[in-house]
C-alpha cells in the first residue's frame, strides 16, 4: 500500500464563532502559545511522511500564504543583528520536505465542497483531511500517521472518532459502527449532526479523515444538506455503498479549539508544557488561584 502524500486543509471558513479576532485574520492563525493552529496541523501531516500540503482557502485568506513563504526582510532583519535563535524558529515554519499547494474556494459552501475543490491536485491517490481546530496533542505518533496505519492494513477510507456526550450529538458527525473480524471497527452509518434523540451513537468523527479518492466521484454528485450545505458526512455515506470504512478511536487529546473554552483549554495546557514558559507560567497559575 502506497503511503500518504498529500494532506488536505480547509481553511475557507469564516471563523464567526472568534468574531471580532477573525474578522481579518483566519481563525487557523490563531495562535496556541507561540505557534498558530494551521502550523500544528501541517506538522502533523509532515510528521505522517505527507510532502503535499494542499490548503482550499478563501478571501481574506492570504495570511495563511504568507505563513508558510520565506520572509527575506524578516531573516535578514534577524541575521544581522545576531538573533539565531528567532531566525532558527522563523525558517523552521517552512515546510523541511513537503509543498505548500493553494487552490481557492470561491464560495463557501460547505467541507465537501473544500474538499472537492482539492480533486484535481490529489487525483487517484488517498489522502488526509485536517481541520486544523482541531488540535490534537498525540505523543507518540500524530493522528494522520495512526490512520496510515490503519489504512495500509484495510486500504479504505479511515475516520478519526472519539466519544462524546449524547447531548453534544448535534455538533458533529456520528457513526455508527460493528465488530470487524480483526476488532477493526467498521462504519454501518453516518449522519451529519444528529439530534441527541436521533443519533446512532454518541461516536463522533473529530478533524481528520484518511479517504480513498473514490470519494470525489460521490461528492460530484452529493446535494445540499445541513445547513444548506455540501456535507463530506453525506458523500462519505454514499461511499459506504462500495467500500469499507474505518473509524479509528485515536491517541492523543483533543482540544477543540473552534470554540472559546476549547481555544482557551489548549492554550493553558500548551503554556504549562512549553519549555521555556511552563514553570513560571505554572506558579503565576498557583499564585492567581490563591
Amino acid at each position: 500500500m502506497a503511503k500518504i502524500r498529500k494532506a488536505v486543509f480547509p481553511v475557507a471558513g469564516l471563523g464567526t464563532r472568534f468574531l471580532p479576532a477573525t474578522k481579518a485574520s483566519p481563525k487557523e492563525m490563531m495562535p496556541v502559545v507561540d505557534k498558530p493552529l494551521i502550523q500544528y496541523a501541517a506538522e502533523e501531516a509532515e510528521a505522517a511522511g505527507v510532502d503535499q500540503l494542499v490548503f482550499i482557502t478563501g478571501r481574506s485568506k492570504r495570511s495563511i500564504e504568507d505563513h508558510f513563504d520565506k520572509a527575506y526582510e524578516l531573516e535578514a532583519e534577524l541575521e544581522s543583528a545576531g538573533k539565531q535563535d528567532l531566525l532558527r524558529i522563523v525558517r523552521g515554519v517552512l515546510p523541511a520536505l513537503a509543498t505548500c499547494i493553494y487552490v481557492r474556494q470561491a464560495e463557501a459552501l460547505g467541507l465537501g465542497h473544500a474538499v472537492l475543490c482539492a480533486k484535481p491536485v490529489i487525483g487517484d491517490e488517498a489522502f488526509a483531511v485536517l481541520l486544523a481546530d482541531d488540535l490534537i496533542h498525540s505523543p507518540a505518533k500524530g493522528v494522520v500517521e495512526q490512520m496510515a496505519d490503519v489504512h495500509a492494513r484495510y486500504g479504505c477510507s479511515v475516520l478519526s472518532v472519539q466519544e462524546v456526550p449524547r447531548e453534544e450529538t448535534h455538533k458533529y458527525g456520528i457513526v455508527k459502527v460493528e465488530k470487524g473480524r480483526n476488532g477493526e471497527l467498521r462504519v454501518v452509518s453516518i449522519v451529519e449532526k444528529p439530534a441527541p434523540a436521533d443519533a446512532p451513537s454518541n461516536l463522533a468523527v473529530v478533524g481528520r479523515y484518511l479517504l480513498t479518492p473514490r470519494i470525489f466521484d460521490k461528492l460530484e454528485n452529493t446535494r445540499e444538506g445541513a445547513g444548506g450545505e455540501i456535507q463530506l458526512t453525506d458523500g462519505i455515506s454514499d461511499l459506504l455503498q462500495d467500500e469499507h470504512v474505518i473509524a479509528h478511536p485515536f491517541e492523543g487529546k483533543r482540544y477543540d479549539c473552534g470554540s472559546k473554552l476549547g481555544y482557551l483549554q489548549a492554550t493553558v495546557e500548551y503554556g504549562l508544557a512549553h519549555p521555556e514558559l511552563g514553570e513560571r507560567f505554572s506558579a503565576y497559575l498557583r499564585a492567581f488561584g490563591q
